[in-house]
């Protein structure tokens, strides 16, 4: 990127962060689909494999689920990129998280919000598996059968995360997805 900020194209990449942020239930990852459309399919900022590696890397990272956000940004924009995109994906989804606790402490077991909360779980799962399917390479059954599995298990059981996430780790290691 040139010294000279390019204001219009870093309007654009915190915009998508901002809208895409409302869309984030069940976590940053679940708008890949979506960034992906976006960044990759409709406005050519990135390749497929330039996406796809700044997942993995980000994913590989310590620290929170959402650093691939960032290093989108980073790619499309250097430095200033990247914090337009982490702004605009932290700024809707906080403020929404902190009114919904305050709103969730106050009115834990009224009905509504219970149906609210039962209503978001197959959302969830739905954007995890879009996810899933975009991140798998093509024509890699394996990898879209896991993603499916692994949908399945959290939706209808009380299998805990990590053991999933170590599971699919240990298949990854051994080349099975």
């Amino acid at each position: 990127m040139s010294p000279d900020l390019d204001l219009p194209l870093l309007a654009a990449l915190f915009g998508q962060a901002l809208l895409l942020s409302l869309l984030a239930i069940g976590g940053a990852i679940t708008v890949a689909p979506d960034l992906h459309r976006v960044m990759v399919a409709q406005q050519a900022w990135l390749d497929d494999a330039q996406f796809g590696h700044a997942i993995a890397i980000a994913q590989a990272a310590p620290g929170p689920n959402l650093l691939f956000i960032p290093v989108l940004g980073y790619q499309v924009a250097g430095l200033p990129g990247a914090l337009a995109m982490l702004v605009g994906i932290l700024i809707p989804s906080t403020t929404l998280a902190l009114a919904a606790l305050r709103l969730g402490q106050t009115h834990a077991r009224h009905p509504a919000l219970r149906a609210f909360k039962a209503g978001m779980a197959p959302i969830t799962l739905g954007l995890m598996l879009a996810t899933g399917f975009v991140l798998a390479p093509w024509g890699s059954a394996p990898g879209l059968l896991l993603a499916g599995a692994v949908a399945l298990l959290v939706w209808r059981t009380r299998v805990h995360l990590l053991l999933l996430i170590a599971a699919g780790a240990l298949l990854g290691v051994l080349g099975w997805v």
